[in-house]
């Protein structure tokens, strides 16, 4: 014969309370004193009790479950997002909070509108109790189009419309300051930026940023070649800045990736990095510690963002948030061999 597994009943004999009780707890309500939580969930964990998901599913109405949604545009858009380690790092951030709640991420891609009314769907029916989502265009309609459908949702970066929602960001502005105010300090006086894309808030605060530091110091314009966050980009504009304006000796790349990129174009034609030329970074992913020379960059704690995203969003699953939640961190300057 089967032993059977450990029920409410079971917990709530080993907590002394009702089986009302530890079912309140399980099923996540509110109204339960903390320290009573506090002995069903010691009592849960000695019986080796496990809730019914369906059943409990039904009580609550919730799939325990989030989609992480990616969306952009363009063929070969999943392999872009899976070489570029910024990704990852919100994987990883957002997964580790959710986990620790018994919360199961699905990761999901929405590349073209068909892809985005599918997702839409999918959230619609109830698949997903809420969506966090890192949007890679500026006209992206997906987060409009989760608002609609009244689907919880939380944002990776300011909207680029104003929109009635969420989000997670870091303050580029500040960035794009600290980045020139190193530049200026190191003795570089020539500087030139590749900057991120400017139909996002984030690429133009980080241009701007920049651009205030040096008006503040005193210093002329700066050339300016707009990339798009790739290393090919990062190369092409470093490529272009050599040809326009060859005495250059400092620049900032508007991400990892970017300087990277003009790393490669320098070394090939015979600038020394950083004694040459000096070259700022943006993010501090893994691709800082690997280039050559390691870069100095501004530093986003994109964990951390990726776990406050999970946050905010289970905040409004809960009922314990209310409104919009904005957080905003502050970046930081990690200072290696390249500048």
């Amino acid at each position: 014969m089967t032993k059977r597994g450990p029920t409410l009943e079971d917990v709530a004999r080993e907590a002394g309370v009702s089986r009302a009780t530890v079912s309140r707890v399980v099923n996540g309500v509110r109204n339960v004193d903390p320290g009573l939580q506090d002995v069903v969930r010691q009592a849960i964990e000695t019986t080796g009790y496990s809730p019914n998901g369906a059943a409990r599913s039904l009580v609550t109405r919730r799939a325990e479950t989030v989609a992480l949604l990616v969306s952009g545009a363009g063929d070969g858009f999943a392999a872009r997002v899976f070489a570029d380690p910024f990704f990852g790092r919100i994987v990883s951030g957002a997964v580790t909070y959710l986990r620790g709640r018994a919360m199961h991420p699905v990761l999901m891609f929405a590349e073209s509108d068909e892809a985005r009314r599918q997702v839409v769907d999918y959230l619609r029916r109830g698949s997903a109790d809420g969506a966090l989502v890192v949007s890679l265009q500026a006209d992206d309609p997906l987060p409009q189009m989760l608002l609609h459908a009244r689907v919880p949702v939380v944002l990776f970066a300011r909207p680029p419309q104003p929109l009635p929602v969420s989000y997670v960001d870091i303050d580029h502005y500040q960035g794009g300051r600290l980045a020139a105010e190193h530049l200026l300090a190191r003795g570089s006086r020539r500087l030139a930026v590749i900057s991120a894309p400017q139909d996002l808030p984030a690429g133009r605060d980080r241009l701007a940023g920049f651009r205030d530091a040096l008006d503040h110091a005193g210093r002329g314009p700066v050339p300016v070649v707009e990339g798009a966050f790739t290393l090919d980009s990062g190369a092409a504009a470093m490529i272009r800045i050599l040809e326009e304006h060859p005495e250059v000796d400092g620049v900032f790349a508007a991400n990892d990736l970017m300087a990277q990129g003009a790393c490669q174009i320098l070394r090939e034609q015979g600038r020394r990095v950083p004694d040459d030329v000096a070259v700022v970074g943006f993010d501090d992913s893994s691709i800082a510690v690997t280039c050559r020379p390691p870069l100095t960059t501004v530093r986003q704690p994109v964990e951390k963002m990726a776990a406050a995203m999970a946050e905010a969003l289970a905040g409004h699953l809960q009922g314990s948030a209310s409104g919009q939640t904005r957080v905003v961190f502050d970046p930081e300057l990690v200072v290696r061999e390249s500048a």
